[in-house]
């Protein structure tokens, strides 16, 4: 062998071992897809409301087929629990329309799902840190068999699994019927069962007297059963917003209303609008008083 052939092998054996090392050294792409460069803190974002809302005009054609395979959209799917994989997607498809026609938003609370209808809210638990979050289902797939649901980078940042790529997961349909209810939409007239508050749960604040002045204006976030859901939305709207969120309740009525404000500008309250619905929140009535 000679010399110069000799010198030929130890480059080839050297860049290949350069190989080997580069290989070593990268960590595994999570299969959803990759993170957004210097993402903002999404560890506590506020879970959305389950709230009842009209199936999405599309998304939700039963059956459908991907790939060769039929699906089913279940129709009744109340109690719904499954335990699987799940994976998420990020700037691949960030901005893209899923198949309910709305775009995806990497930073909001949203997940696909093969058969649950469109729109309807899970919450998913992350079997290895025991971390939960609730979800609103926009979109579908993922179409492996390995995996139950896909979630945004978001959520998985919430439940911690986001450097990973997948996780063993627990997930249930939340039916937020019993406990978000639009004021809007109760019968004229009906008064509904007053609901006792648990005790030191929280102080209801009553209305305060109407003051002769300039019109104010306030944002109702929602309208609940019981104090306790009334609660929760509060401290939720209390990290959003920076102004006063209370509960009120009024007389020989037993909804607790969740008000923001009162704002003296119509584009503040507007401009609360869009804060609140940003963090994957409904978007509250504008009522003026």
């Amino acid at each position: 062998m000679t010399a110069r052939y000799r010198s030929y092998l130890l480059r080839i054996a050297t860049l290949s071992l350069l190989v080997v090392l580069a290989a070593c050294s990268t960590t595994e792409s999570p299969p959803g897809d990759s993170a957004p460069v210097n993402p903002p803190d999404l560890s506590r974002l506020p879970d959305p409301v389950p709230h009842p809302e009209p199936l999405s005009k599309y998304g939700n054609k039963s059956p459908y087929q991907v790939l060769g395979k039929t699906y089913y959209v279940l129709p009744e799917p109340d109690n719904y629990k499954e335990y699987g994989n799940a994976s998420w997607y990020g700037t691949k498809f960030h901005g893209q329309r899923t198949s309910s026609g709305e775009p995806y938003d990497m930073y909001k609370l949203t997940a696909a799902h093969r058969s649950l209808p469109i729109p309807s809210y899970v919450r998913v638990t992350n079997l290895d840190n025991k971390r939960s979050a609730i979800v609103r289902v926009n979109d579908r797939g993922p179409f492996h068999s390995e995996r139950l649901i896909d979630l945004s980078y978001a959520a998985a940042v919430k439940l911690g699994f986001a450097d990973r790529g997948t996780a063993r997961v627990m997930v249930e349909v939340v039916d937020g019927t019993d406990e978000f209810s639009n004021v809007a939409s109760a019968p004229s007239g009906s008064t509904p069962p007053p609901t006792s508050p648990p005790a030191g749960a929280l102080a209801i604040v009553p209305p305060e007297p109407a003051i002769p002045g300039p019109e104010q204006i306030f944002l109702q976030a929602g309208a609940f059963k019981d104090a306790a859901g009334a609660e929760r939305l509060r401290k939720d709207l209390l990290r959003i917003v920076d102004v006063s969120v209370k509960v009120q309740r009024l007389p020989n009525d037993g909804y607790y209303r969740v008000r923001i404000g009162p704002v003296m500008q119509m584009s503040e309250a507007m401009r609360l609008q869009t804060l609140i619905v940003d963090a994957a929140h409904p978007k509250p009535l504008i009522v003026r008083e």
